[in-house]
């Protein structure tokens, strides 16, 4: 199921995939807080490096254990703020699949600098959201600590110095374990956000496709000017008429930019080849342009 929400729209209160992450967070810390304990949870679900030798499972489960309510209610409640639109935008299971790639990013970032403490919370996740919101709305506002308006760009710019400073500030500590698995979600973030899919691109070969294709040559008269007997007048005007009808139905009125159209899609087919095999950033500035004017074409059919 996959939705459209347009840039300037309001996000539904909850969407599913969503509901779902915040419902399976507040279910482990309820069992967390009553009947199985902080510490055994830890064991269970959060992640220490000894775990690499069978307890794979564990880079995943991490990422729904919490330190606390106020450690499980921020998350949230960023993942309820940012995560709504962004879902709304994608869909549930590529909202899902893109959480579960940050979270996996923070348990990378968290392998060099773990120093004995084990790794629990959701917020490398919840990180590459607000970075995927921030480079999709980057302007939007938000109220920082419920009072100072700030803009979306500014404050996950403000996140990463933050984390970097104190993760750098407090290496050799196992407080800084924290700070790097946060921008390990955020760079996995980054790579996701910025490397076109394989889908992504043939869903835009295929609208390429589906321009029209233009006559090669129009069908023409039979001049009037041609010499005629008296006898086969008759017939050869309604030869000329019958012709004259057919380049009217058949001859369509083709403006001036419908005509480098052939062209250009085979130029675009040439630049997508090229991310396919080098990327988005071997584009030259002209390869830009182009990738930009067909998009902007093909969101305007």
């Amino acid at each position: 199921m996959s939705y459209a929400l347009a840039d300037d729209q309001d996000p539904p209160r909850i969407t599913p995939a969503v509901k779902w992450l915040i419902a399976a967070n507040i279910a482990v810390a309820f069992l967390q807080l009553t009947i199985v304990g902080h510490e055994q949870m830890y064991r269970w679900l959060g992640f220490e490096l000894a775990d690499l030798n069978g307890a794979w499972w564990k880079i995943f489960t991490y990422m729904f254990v919490h330190g606390g309510i106020i450690h499980l209610g921020l998350n949230m409640y960023t993942l309820w703020l940012f995560g709504r639109r962004v879902e709304m935008v994608w869909s549930p299971g590529g909202f899902a699949r893109y959480y579960v790639w940050c979270g996996l990013g923070g348990w990378l970032a968290y392998l060099p600098f773990s120093r004995g403490a084990p790794l629990v919370g959701a917020s490398a996740a919840v990180f590459g959201v607000m970075l995927a919101y921030a480079m999709r709305w980057p302007d939007e506002e938000v109220l920082l600590f419920g009072v100072l308006p700030m803009k979306v760009k500014w404050l996950v710019t403000g996140l990463v110095v933050g984390n970097l400073v104190l993760g750098i500030a407090t290496m050799g500590a196992g407080s800084s374990t924290a700070y790097f698995a946060h921008l390990g979600g955020l760079a996995f973030g980054w790579l996701y956000l910025r490397t076109p899919t394989p889908q992504s691109i043939d869903r835009l070969r295929q609208r390429v496709s589906q321009l029209p294709d233009l006559p090669d040559e129009t069908p023409r008269a039979i001049p009037r000017s041609l010499p005629r007997t008296r006898e086969r007048g008759n017939e050869i005007d309604e030869i000329v008429a019958k012709s004259k009808a057919v380049v009217t139905k058949r001859q369509p009125v083709i403006p001036p930019q419908a005509r480098t159209q052939p062209k250009r899609a085979e130029e675009l087919n040439l630049v997508l080849d090229k991310i396919s095999r080098q990327g988005l950033d071997s584009l030259t500035g002209d390869e830009r342009r182009l990738l930009e004017e067909m998009s902007r074409q093909l969101r305007n059919d």
